[in-house]
């Protein structure tokens, strides 16, 4: 009787790219695979243009290119030429699952991920899907129709079959010690090291609202003894009121409102940070609620309101202000948002609610799954 070969370690190929909200679940699932189980094969498809051109290669995976192909809404020249797009970067997908030897293609969403399920489903590889929002993309629509492994972030989110995980988040988030943290995060960003501190950020773009908001209650934010970390966003402007200090240089004998245009240290942000003003993105309510952050969130007022409902049940529960983006505004800040401030039994509870919505493993049950669902490849 012959003794049964053993099985060679998995190889997964993980879908996604272009904004952050794809490709940060994206990383911390790779990196709970390479953790949890050792010997697996991870290669990712994302396009030239994306964050993920620049963050995968960083983490040291394997990254490789495919065409973007957006999926238009309306009648447009980019719906006449989809087909000979779809089909291009379909065969470009099935290239690398073949050179891979694929087990498992794993989507979450953006433009690269409709043709990895295509092509995936045509060489026979299982998929699994992960959506990160509230109200699923068109890609991931696509995708759940072809596959009963889906993973969803929010309950409610209408896709079949969906098992509710939440959100894959990295180490540097989950295993972060705000307390221990807070001195090293304050001096980074020359704040005082004893104020109550407010970070305001719209992410990596910025948010025009956020930006011209918050700073025109500067004057009522200091006299209040609270100081301000603000993430602009690259190349945006906040306009300061006159005589507010903003020079992270100089050392802090009060309170202070720093801009910085980019953190790539958003740990260090987060420990700084008492509670945050920012945009309702499906990862920041996440990486908020993970941490006990409480949070004035102001959706983005375009798209199709999935950020409102990413923001809704974390709020309901008692862990973050809602506010729609046309309310938000000089007056909000100081009539509502300030007397939450400065009250630290409430601040206390509404960390306390919203550490009882956050998830932090995630991403190794997500890793899990998708193994799972390898085991089933040919």
């Amino acid at each position: 009787m012959s003794t049964p070969t053993a099985r060679p370690p998995a190889s997964v190929v993980l879908a996604g790219g272009g904004t952050t909200g794809h490709v940060a679940p994206l990383l911390a699932t790779a990196e709970a695979l390479r953790t949890r189980h050792p010997g697996t094969r991870v290669t990712v498809l994302g396009t030239r243009e994306g964050l993920e051109s620049r963050l995968v290669p960083a983490a040291g995976l394997d990254l490789r290119h495919v065409p973007r192909v957006p999926l238009p809404r309306r009648p447009s020249g980019d719906l006449v030429r989809l087909p000979v797009r779809l089909t291009r970067a379909v065969r470009g997908v099935r290239r690398v699952l073949d050179e891979v030897d694929a087990h498992v293609v794993v989507g979450f969403g953006g433009y690269v991920a409709t043709p990895a399920y295509l092509a995936a489903r045509r060489a026979h590889v299982p998929v699994v899907v992960h959506e990160q929002n509230a109200l699923p993309g068109v890609a991931n629509k696509l995708g759940a129709r072809l596959t009963r492994h889906v993973a969803v972030t929010f309950p409610g989110t209408p896709l079949p079959h969906a098992v509710v995980l939440g959100m894959p988040l990295r180490r540097a988030i989950t295993e972060l010690d705000r307390p221990a943290l807070r001195a090293e995060g304050r001096a980074a960003f020359g704040l005082h090291p004893d104020l109550p501190t407010l970070l305001v950020t719209g992410g990596s773009l910025g948010a025009q609202r956020l930006n011209e908001a918050v700073p025109r209650a500067a004057s009522a934010l200091a006299a209040a003894g609270l100081q301000v970390l603000h993430v602009s966003g690259r190349g945006k402007h906040v306009p300061l009121p006159p005589g507010t200090t903003a020079d992270p240089s100089s050392p802090p004998d009060g309170p202070r409102y720093v801009v910085v245009d980019y953190v790539e240290r958003m740990d260090l942000a987060y420990a700084a940070a008492d509670a945050v003003v920012c945009r309702a993105g499906a990862g920041t309510v996440c990486e908020l609620a993970a941490l006990g952050l409480p949070a004035a969130y102001v959706p983005l007022p375009v798209g199709n309101g999935e950020q409102r409902l990413n923001a809704q049940p974390l709020v309901a529960a008692g862990g973050g202000l809602l506010v729609d983006d046309e309310e938000f505004t000089p007056e909000w800040v100081t009539t509502t948002l300030l007397p939450v401030l400065r009250d630290p039994a409430q601040l206390l509870d509404m960390a306390a609610a919203a550490r009882s919505f956050g998830t932090l493993d995630a991403a190794g049950r997500l890793a899990d799954l998708v193994l799972d669902a390898a085991r089933e490849a040919p």
